[in-house]
């Protein structure tokens, strides 16, 4: 059977394209190798759906570190007020919380989930669940059509991947399109966990002393074996059996998974600042003075009041203190040296979890050979790319929605042109 085109893919980039390719009545199929669609999705946001963020579009191309300037073009076209738009008009009453973020306000990504696919089945777009693509079929420099594994072929002019990443393979992202590009003669560029926790073989960490002890407000910074502060992150981390997560680890992860590659030194200095607001001379004033103020006190209660008490006794060891020791015996230059590590506690990180373990991943589709206004390929003609099977990434807070939303409605709209 003939369609004007095919979308693989039933996750945000797919969904959307499917969209954006039928509304005007074109013949559009949609395949995906699994029992149900949006299954990403209904687990992003933590079951929320957090679906896009409300920040000027600078700002937003800013927290996509991953290529975000090459959606120039792609947000001219649909972007994240238009998403917000687009979900008011199908119904979904959206929120704003903290940083941006815009949510449902049912807070289920079921509601989002539901809503766009029957979107899809009203505006007459096929739907074919269980329907693995064994390949695209090219013939004369461009696109004829799709065969899956049963041995099906579809023709159509146009086919759109967005077969999505390896991360969270359990939702179908099993890098399955990486070698269907290959194949039209594109490169990838390597893949690597994004959003993803590190991990450490500090003994603190082994240990397991800090294990479970949220962080909240404080920094987070990655540092280069020469010294150089590479990013710093303000929020909240949790420290693991097996390193450090939430968050701002999230957001630092792949500057870290980069610097071990770039380097090759087998492992990265990150370094928490517990009190972020204030400098080391405020820090080493201001304790000082709280010290003083209840001089009959050790050290080690003083700090309970300002500072997480399970990092105490650890700060007081790599500092040359005491615990017992009390204000009228503080050395000096052993208080400074506390004062360091309250702006800057070092944990030297060694890696990461795997790429399936991560929420994003990084590199994919060399996006020179992609073009930024349409998202066809440069290579083959008919073939269209959209969603994080593209090398683009972002940290999470709606970024790789909006950027999956964004390509996966311009891919559409382009390939039934």
């Amino acid at each position: 059977m003939q369609y004007d085109a095919i979308v693989i893919g039933g996750g945000s980039a797919g969904l959307m394209a499917s969209i954006a390719a039928s509304k005007e009545g074109a013949k559009v199929l949609l395949l995906d190798k699994g029992e149900k669609l949006g299954r990403k999705l209904g687990i992003s946001g933590g079951g929320r759906c957090n679906v896009t963020n409300n920040k000027d579009l600078d700002e937003l191309i800013k927290h996509i570190p991953g290529n975000g300037r090459f959606l120039h073009s792609t947000f001219s076209n649909f972007n994240n007020k238009d998403i917000i738009a687009f979900f008011e008009n199908l119904g979904i009453a959206l929120k704003e919380e903290d940083n941006g973020r815009m949510f449902p306000v049912s807070d289920k990504a079921k509601t989002v989930v539901d809503t766009l696919i029957n979107q899809v089945r009203k505006q007459g777009v096929k739907i074919i669940l269980n329907a693995p693509v064994d390949h695209i079929m090219y013939a004369g420099g461009r696109v004829t059509g799709v065969r899956i594994k049963s041995g099906e072929n579809f023709s159509s002019k146009s086919v759109i991947v967005a077969s999505g990443g390896k991360s969270v393979p359990q939702t179908g992202s099993t890098g399955d399109g990486y070698a269907w590009a290959e194949k039209a003669g594109h490169t990838i560029t390597e893949l690597f966990p994004t959003e993803v926790p590190l991990t450490s073989n500090e003994p603190f960490i082994v240990s397991k002393e800090l294990q479970g002890l949220s962080l909240r407000d404080v920094g987070l910074s990655v540092w280069s074996p020469k010294g150089k502060q590479l990013i710093k992150h303000h929020g909240d981390m949790l420290f693991t059996h097996f390193g450090i997560s939430g968050p701002i680890v999230l957001r630092c992860s792949q500057f870290v998974v980069k610097a071990l590659k770039q380097f090759g030194t087998g492992n990265i200095e990150v370094a928490i600042d517990l009190m972020p607001d204030k400098s080391k001379d405020e820090v080493y004033q201001e304790t000082l003075l709280l010290a003083e103020n209840e001089s009959k006190k050790t050290i080690k209660n003083v700090l309970k009041g300002i500072l997480p008490e399970k990092m105490i006794p650890l700060l007081l060891l790599k500092a040359g203190l005491p615990d017992s020791l009390t204000y009228d015996n503080i050395p000096k230059q052993d208080w400074l040296a506390l004062s360091q590590l309250i702006k800057h506690f070092p944990i030297r990180v060694y890696g990461s979890l795997s790429i399936e373990d991560a929420f994003v991943t990084g590199g994919g589709i060399n996006l020179k050979e992609v073009d930024p206004k349409t998202m066809q390929s440069k290579l083959m003609n008919g073939l269209y790319f959209c969603g994080e099977i593209l090398d683009i990434h972002g940290y999470t807070g709606g970024y790789n929605i909006t950027a999956a939303f964004s390509t996966g409605y311009t891919a559409g709209l382009h390939a039934v042109l």
